[in-house]
């Protein structure tokens, strides 16, 4: 893996948000399930989306690239010449499979890299097993690599685990707009990621499907119908935004301002505005605009903040915590432990390298700061939100490096050289001389 070595720095400038990956994947699938013709206007174009461009593309569908936008061709499904590889993309590869069934005929076998064969596809399985569909893991332990056996999905009432990823909630949802019968989907235990879900909801609603649901995101019901082609402006990422966010109140030495933004789709990261002022920080939101405007704050408070429905901010808040004055205590995260690695986990150690005090239990950490940041030789593990994290954390040191630079691919691939716009003082480094 790439290393960098980072030099304590201040940062100031203008920096434009790149593009959501979450509504992106849903998009590109949506266009795809649409027989005929989609745009789909500012996609991010990342390691996790291409594996869901490549899937479509395997399945049948014409993708082409023109400008900054995505021309999607929908036509009928076809069984895939070979193994679909989603490389490391969970959102991939479980709406993926709940679509494969959608196939006339054959069988389709998915898997990814070694990460993705380690994260839990059970739930999703046993629930599409419900409705008809055959389809089983090869290791018989609800991991990848996943066989599914096409004709279709019946329809008919099926219950899903909520509590280790709302994408298996997604992934029903978008298929079985496709079903024979209409699908009656409730949720079972602590539903996690609920904006993820209203993610998905609004796209389908972009590509002429409403579904009915409670409040709570407990209950759908979804009519047999299609999809019509649409034309779809892809929002900018706020979970990106977050982590520059992070980097003006940590290290802005004048304003940052993030241009580019799009409030007019549900985001589940969009909390980090709320945490942000609850935490004494300063960010000024130009909804109308598309903009944003963060300054250092000299220090920041500290608090209990519930990321049940926002597990991509755990690494984000982690690292606000290191300027806080008092302990800083984040609840609601079992889930991001079966995310890219286990980030709960991961992250306390790395903090701890740093000269933080954290107590760890399944679903929370506490973070104190130290009243002096240690230098230190980071490791991400391969993930990127917690080596852009780590990266950010970083700056408020002496000289730290940082392992996994390539994992940035996945969803920010510009950000080491806008971080460098903006004054970081990062270069790269070899594990000999690092």
């Amino acid at each position: 893996m790439v290393k960098i070595s980072i030099h304590g720095s201040q940062l100031g400038g203008t920096v434009r948000c790149p593009s959501s990956k979450s509504y992106t994947h849903r998009a590109v699938f949506l266009a795809a399930l649409s027989e005929g013709e989609s745009r789909i206007y500012d996609p991010l174009i990342s390691r996790d989306t291409l594996s869901s461009i490549s899937t479509c593309g395997a399945l049948g569908p014409e993708i082409l690239y023109e400008g900054s936008s995505l021309r999607v061709i929908g036509t009928q499904l076809k069984a895939p010449d070979t193994v679909i590889d989603s490389g490391n993309s969970g959102t991939t590869i479980r709406i993926a499979i709940s679509v494969c069934s959608l196939i006339e005929s054959g069988y389709s076998v998915l898997t990814g890299d070694c990460s993705l064969r380690t994260r839990p596809m059970g739930p999703l399985l046993s629930s599409l097993r419900s409705l008809g569909v055959d389809c089983f893991s090869t290791k018989l332990d609800g991991t990848a690599p996943i066989v599914v056996k096409g004709g279709g999905m019946n329809g008919g009432n099926v219950t899903i685990n909520g509590s280790i990823s709302s994408q298996f909630v997604s992934s029903l949802l978008i298929a079985a707009v496709r079903a024979t019968n209409d699908v009656s989907i409730g949720v079972e235990g602590d539903q996690v990621s609920r904006p993820y879900i209203l993610s998905t909801l609004a796209t389908m609603e972009k590509f002429g499907i409403n579904v009915k649901h409670d409040y709570e995101l407990r209950n759908f019901n979804v009519k047999s119908s299609r999809y019509t082609p649409g034309i779809f402006h892809v929002p900018s990422d706020l979970s990106s935004a977050s982590m520059l966010v992070a980097a003006g109140i940590l290290v802005g030495k004048d304003k940052i301002q993030l241009s580019g933004l799009n409030f007019g789709l549900p985001q589940g990261d969009s909390k980090i505005f709320n945490i942000v002022e609850q935490m004494n920080g300063r960010v000024v939101v130009d909804r109308v605009g598309g903009k944003l405007l963060v300054e250092e704050s000299e220090k920041l408070e500290g608090g209990e903040f519930n990321l049940r429905d926002s597990p991509d901010l755990l690494p984000v808040v982690s690292i606000l915590a290191l300027k806080a004055k008092s302990p800083v205590v984040i609840n609601g995260i079992s889930h991001a432990r079966f995310k890219e690695t286990d980030r709960v986990s991961n992250i306390s150690t790395e903090l701890r390298k740093l000269g933080a005090t954290v107590d760890e239990t399944h679903d929370s950490i506490a973070i104190q700061s130290p009243a002096v940041l240690k230098n230190a030789s980071l490791e991400s593990f391969d993930d990127h939100r917690l080596f852009m994290a780590l990266s950010i954390a970083s700056l408020l040191t002496d000289h730290s490096t940082v392992n996994g630079a390539e994992s940035v691919d996945v969803s920010y691939p510009s950000f080491l050289d806008d971080l460098t716009k903006m004054g970081a003082n990062i270069s790269i480094c070899s594990d000999e001389n690092g």
